[in-house]
This record gives C-alpha cells, structure tokens and sequence, in this order.
C-alpha cells in the first residue's frame, strides 16, 4: 500500500499506486516513480518514539524527468537533478546531491553526504561510501568499491575524490583517503593504494601506472571502429 504525503509537491507524470512519498518532498516534471520510497527520514530520528515517518521527514528533492525504479529508496534532504535515472533496488543516503543526467545502475549504495556531479555513469552494485565526491562525467563500473576508512572501524574517515572525467573498471577498490586524477583509467579489478595522476592507465594488486589515457583511447576507438 502506497502513501503520499499531503506536505509533497507532486508534478511527475506517473507515481505508480504503491510508491511511498513522505515529508515536503519535490518531485519536478515528467518524472516517474515506480514503487520506490522518497524522503524516508533518517536512522536519528526512526529512532525516536514517534513513528509517523511522514512527520519525521524533511522530504527530498527530485527534479524533472527524473526515473525512480522499483525498491530504491531515497533518504531525506537528498537533492537530484533533472534527467537522473536510477535502476531497481538503488540506496540513497541522506544530505547526497546527484547532480543532472547522471545514471545509477540496480543495487547501488549511495550513503550520506555523497556529491555527484554532471552526466556521470555508475554502474549496478557499485559502492559509494559516505562523503565521497564523483565530479562530472566520470564512469564507474559494474561491483567497484570505494572506501573511506583507513583502519576500520575508526572515527576519523578519509573520503576518496574521482575527478573529472575518470574511468573506474569493474571490480576496482578505491582505498580511503585516495584521488582519481581527472581522465584517469584504473583497470577491472584494481586495488587502488595511492593517488592516481591525471591521464594516466593503473592496472594491477596494488595498483601502478601501466600506460597513458591517450594510448588507451587509441586503442578504444581501434577496438570500436574493427568491431
């Protein structure tokens, strides 16, 4: 059984029956919620006597022409963008800002305070700890993991920076406290020790500089243009 708060501001073209939309939430134009969960509040205050989670939530925001897929679920105080696309089962964590056309692949985790900028690309079963920023256009693929603490479980976190443009292969870990140097490459199943300079290609346990970015454009537009 759905809910849809009386406090949400609804313009999306569809919400289907069972979707449940609590607190001040904005949802833009266009958008389509399918059985997903926006504005759930945060552990913080679930753990409070009261349990009216409309009452609790301070709502989400949602742009326009915005996919929102069965079972992901979006926390409170969460800010996307126009033209996001999230797929099936995604975790949306609490004070994230995904930014416009960006694409988040099923069963992602996305925890809180998560910056995610223009166009990026991430893959299904993806990883993203707390304080984490993706800048734009970056690529991250299928079963990555980033961490952000150095010697778990501490108090004191360490979150990793991928900027512009970089290309993170599936399977990769990204160890806390790290930066993906804009345009960077790191291989499928990486383990990424150190800071990766920009416009260059790590590959390997741990991982090193194995070739630059523009070889392995190269090779990418030989590999398209002889499919």
């Amino acid at each position: 059984m759905g809910y849809v708060s009386p406090k949400a501001k609804i313009h999306a073209r569809y919400i289907s029956p069972d979707a449940r939309i609590y607190g001040p939430t904005v949802i833009g134009q266009g958008s389509f919620i399918d059985g997903a969960t926006v504005g759930y509040p945060t552990r913080q205050k679930v753990l409070q006597a009261s349990l009216d989670l409309d009452e609790l939530s301070d709502g989400a925001k949602l742009g326009n022409s915005a996919i929102v897929r069965r079972a992901t679920v979006i926390y409170e105080n969460v800010e996307i963008g126009d033209g996001v696309e999230l797929g099936h089962g995604v975790l949306v964590r609490e004070f994230t800002k995904i930014s416009q056309d960006v694409k988040i692949g099923t069963n992602t985790t996305i925890e809180r305070d998560v910056k995610i900028g223009r166009g990026a690309w991430i893959q299904s079963m993806v990883y993203i700890p707390n304080g984490t920023v993706i800048e734009e256009e970056v690529f991250i693929g299928p079963n990555a993991v980033i961490t952000n603490d150095k010697y778990p479980p501490s108090k004191r976190l360490a979150p990793v920076v991928v900027r512009r443009r970089a290309v993170i292969g599936a399977n990769a870990t990204i160890l806390a406290g790290v930066e993906v140097g804009e345009g960077a490459v790191v291989a499928a199943g990486a383990v990424v020790t150190r800071d990766v300079p920009p416009g260059v290609v790590v590959a390997g346990v741990p991982a090193r500089v194995v070739d630059s970015v523009e070889s392995y454009l190269a090779k990418r537009r030989q590999y398209e243009n002889h499919g």
